[in-house]
C-alpha cells in the first residue's frame, strides 16, 4: 500500500460483470473478513462434473424489481456469523468485482440480505493490498444510474 493507492469510501458503486450485475451499491466492510452477496432462489447442482449454484441477485436497495440470474462455481461451504452473532453455513463463489480502479477476483459468500440496506458488503480480504477507505466518504469512485443500466429490466 502506498500513498498513490487508490481511496475509496465506505459506501461505493461497483460491479461484478463475471454475474452479469453491471451496478450494485456495495457497504465497504473493513470489520468483515468475507465480502456477501443479497441471493435468493440458490440452487445447487453438478454441472459436468463440476458443483455450481445459481441464484437471483436482487441489485437494487429496497427494490426487488429487477433480479439478475447468475451461475458460478462453488468454491466452498463456510459458516459464517453475522454482526448479531448467529452462525450460518454459506455458499461461496468467486467472482471479479470491478470497483473504481480495482479489478480483481474475490471470494463472495451468498445469504439473505433483504433486511439490510446494502445488498452487497465488501469485506476486507477483498479490498486488502487494493485500496485504502475512507470512512468518511462516500462514492469516491463515481456514481451510476441504476434506472439506465437496468432500464430493460423496470417495469413502467
Amino acid at each position: 500500500m502506498n500513498s498513490k493507492s487508490p481511496m475509496v469510501g465506505w459506501r461505493e458503486w461497483a460491479a461484478l460483470p463475471g454475474l452479469g450485475v453491471p451496478a450494485i451499491k456495495v457497504k465497504i466492510d473493513t470489520g468483515a473478513r468475507t465480502s456477501a452477496l443479497h441471493a435468493v432462489d440458490i440452487e445447487r447442482s453438478t454441472i459436468k462434473g463440476k458443483d455450481m449454484v445459481s441464484f437471483n441477485v436482487l441489485p437494487l436497495q429496497r427494490s426487488n424489481s429487477v433480479a439478475v440470474r447468475a451461475q458460478a462455481p462453488l468454491i466452498d461451504i463456510r459458516a459464517v456469523s453475522d454482526s448479531g452473532g448467529h452462525t450460518e453455513n454459506r455458499y461461496v463463489i468467486s467472482s471479479r468485482i470491478t470497483l473504481g480502479s480495482m479489478d480483481h477476483e474475490i471470494d463472495i459468500t451468498l445469504t439473505q440480505r433483504s433486511s439490510m440496506l446494502f445488498r452487497m458488503l465488501v469485506g476486507r480480504t477483498a479490498l486488502a493490498g487494493s485500496v485504502i477507505v475512507d470512512p468518511a466518504a462516500s462514492y469516491l469512485c463515481g456514481r451510476m444510474s441504476t434506472r439506465l443500466l437496468y432500464s430493460s429490466h423496470i417495469e413502467s
